[in-house]
Protein backbone atom coordinates (compact mmCIF):
# COMPACT_ATOMS: atom_id res chain seq x y z
CA UNK A 1 0.00 0.00 0.00
CA UNK A 2 1.53 3.25 -1.07
CA UNK A 3 0.99 6.36 1.06
CA UNK A 4 -0.89 4.66 3.89
CA UNK A 5 0.47 4.41 7.41
CA UNK A 6 -0.35 1.22 9.25
CA UNK A 7 -0.01 1.15 13.04
CA UNK A 8 1.32 -2.06 14.54
CA UNK A 9 -1.14 -4.02 16.59
CA UNK A 10 -0.35 -4.77 20.19
CA UNK A 11 -1.37 -7.93 21.82
CA UNK A 12 -2.89 -7.77 25.26
CA UNK A 13 -2.70 -10.36 28.00
CA UNK A 14 -6.03 -11.80 26.97
CA UNK A 15 -4.66 -12.54 23.53
CA UNK A 16 -6.74 -9.88 21.78
CA UNK A 17 -5.01 -7.58 19.39
CA UNK A 18 -5.54 -3.87 20.22
CA UNK A 19 -4.15 -0.68 18.71
CA UNK A 20 -3.52 2.45 20.80
CA UNK A 21 -1.42 3.95 23.55
CA UNK A 22 -1.49 3.14 27.23
CA UNK A 23 -2.21 5.74 29.88
CA UNK A 24 1.41 5.60 31.07
CA UNK A 25 2.69 6.33 27.56
CA UNK A 26 0.34 9.30 27.27
CA UNK A 27 1.45 10.66 30.67
CA UNK A 28 5.13 10.34 29.71
CA UNK A 29 4.55 12.30 26.49
CA UNK A 30 2.56 15.02 28.30
CA UNK A 31 5.32 15.29 30.94
CA UNK A 32 8.01 15.67 28.27
CA UNK A 33 5.99 18.36 26.48
CA UNK A 34 5.46 20.15 29.81
CA UNK A 35 9.20 20.14 30.57
CA UNK A 36 10.01 21.52 27.12
CA UNK A 37 7.45 24.31 27.55
CA UNK A 38 8.85 25.13 31.00
CA UNK A 39 12.29 25.64 29.47
CA UNK A 40 11.32 27.38 26.22
CA UNK A 41 8.19 29.32 27.28
CA UNK A 42 9.86 32.06 29.37
CA UNK A 43 12.36 32.80 26.59
CA UNK A 44 9.59 33.16 24.01
CA UNK A 45 7.58 35.45 26.32
CA UNK A 46 10.72 37.53 26.97
CA UNK A 47 11.26 38.00 23.22
CA UNK A 48 7.63 39.07 22.86
CA UNK A 49 7.98 41.66 25.65
CA UNK A 50 11.22 43.01 24.16
CA UNK A 51 9.61 43.31 20.74
CA UNK A 52 6.84 45.50 22.18
CA UNK A 53 9.42 47.88 23.65
CA UNK A 54 11.22 48.02 20.28
CA UNK A 55 7.92 48.67 18.51
CA UNK A 56 7.20 51.58 20.86
CA UNK A 57 10.63 53.08 20.17
CA UNK A 58 10.12 52.82 16.42
CA UNK A 59 6.68 54.44 16.64
CA UNK A 60 8.07 57.25 18.81
CA UNK A 61 10.82 57.94 16.27
CA UNK A 62 8.18 58.03 13.53
CA UNK A 63 6.16 60.56 15.55
CA UNK A 64 9.31 62.60 16.12
CA UNK A 65 9.99 62.78 12.37
CA UNK A 66 6.38 63.73 11.69
CA UNK A 67 6.59 66.45 14.35
CA UNK A 68 9.71 67.84 12.68
CA UNK A 69 7.83 68.05 9.38
CA UNK A 70 4.95 69.77 11.17
CA UNK A 71 7.45 72.23 12.65
CA UNK A 72 8.88 73.01 9.21
CA UNK A 73 5.41 73.78 7.83
CA UNK A 74 3.95 75.57 10.84
CA UNK A 75 6.99 77.12 12.54
CA UNK A 76 6.02 75.50 15.83
CA UNK A 77 5.26 72.11 17.35
CA UNK A 78 1.66 71.22 18.22
CA UNK A 79 0.63 72.37 21.67
CA UNK A 80 -0.09 69.85 24.41
CA UNK A 81 -3.81 70.53 23.98
CA UNK A 82 -3.62 69.90 20.21
CA UNK A 83 -1.68 66.72 20.85
CA UNK A 84 -0.53 64.21 18.28
CA UNK A 85 -3.91 64.42 16.54
CA UNK A 86 -2.62 67.69 14.99
CA UNK A 87 -0.45 65.46 12.81
CA UNK A 88 -3.57 63.87 11.32
CA UNK A 89 -6.17 66.66 11.31
CA UNK A 90 -5.62 70.33 10.67
CA UNK A 91 -5.93 72.35 13.87
CA UNK A 92 -8.29 75.32 13.72
CA UNK A 93 -6.58 78.44 12.43
CA UNK A 94 -3.47 76.55 11.33
CA UNK A 95 -2.03 78.35 8.32
CA UNK A 96 0.61 76.36 6.44
CA UNK A 97 -0.53 72.92 7.63
CA UNK A 98 0.39 70.46 4.89
CA UNK A 99 -0.64 67.14 6.48
CA UNK A 100 -1.53 64.56 7.34
CA UNK A 101 1.98 63.83 8.55
CA UNK A 102 1.34 60.20 9.54
CA UNK A 103 -0.04 57.32 7.50
CA UNK A 104 -3.33 55.74 8.48
CA UNK A 105 -6.57 57.24 9.63
CA UNK A 106 -5.65 57.88 13.26
CA UNK A 107 -2.70 58.16 15.62
CA UNK A 108 -1.83 54.59 16.64
CA UNK A 109 -1.88 53.39 20.22
CA UNK A 110 1.24 52.07 21.90
CA UNK A 111 1.93 48.30 21.80
CA UNK A 112 0.05 47.89 25.11
CA UNK A 113 -3.10 49.48 23.58
CA UNK A 114 -2.81 52.78 25.46
CA UNK A 115 -2.54 56.29 24.08
CA UNK A 116 0.84 57.97 23.91
CA UNK A 117 1.38 61.01 26.13
CA UNK A 118 2.43 64.16 24.27
CA UNK A 119 3.81 67.25 26.00
CA UNK A 120 4.91 70.48 24.40
CA UNK A 121 7.11 71.95 25.66
CA UNK A 122 8.73 68.88 27.15
CA UNK A 123 10.95 68.71 30.22
CA UNK A 124 14.11 68.16 28.15
CA UNK A 125 13.21 69.61 24.77
CA UNK A 126 10.57 71.28 22.64
CA UNK A 127 8.35 68.19 22.96
CA UNK A 128 8.11 64.80 24.64
CA UNK A 129 6.23 61.68 23.62
CA UNK A 130 5.90 58.99 26.26
CA UNK A 131 4.69 55.41 26.40
CA UNK A 132 4.22 54.24 29.97
CA UNK A 133 5.42 50.70 29.22
CA UNK A 134 3.73 47.44 30.09
CA UNK A 135 2.58 48.52 33.57
CA UNK A 136 0.87 51.73 32.38
CA UNK A 137 2.43 53.80 35.18
CA UNK A 138 5.28 56.29 35.24
CA UNK A 139 8.69 54.86 36.06
CA UNK A 140 9.41 51.18 36.21
CA UNK A 141 12.18 48.99 34.88
CA UNK A 142 12.58 46.39 32.16
CA UNK A 143 9.50 46.15 29.95
CA UNK A 144 7.58 48.24 32.50
CA UNK A 145 9.97 51.18 31.98
CA UNK A 146 8.70 54.31 30.23
CA UNK A 147 9.74 54.75 26.61
CA UNK A 148 10.42 58.44 25.95
CA UNK A 149 11.48 60.47 22.94
CA UNK A 150 12.14 64.18 22.94
CA UNK A 151 15.50 64.64 24.62
CA UNK A 152 17.14 67.03 22.17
Amino acid sequence: MVGRLVWPKRSSRSGRSEAGFTLVEMLVVITIIGMIMALVGPRVLNYLSDSKVKTARIQLESFSSALDLYFLDMGRYPTSSEGLSALMQKPSGAVGWNGPYLRGGAVPSDPWSRSYIYRSPGERGPFEIISLGSDGQEGGSGTAADVVVGQR
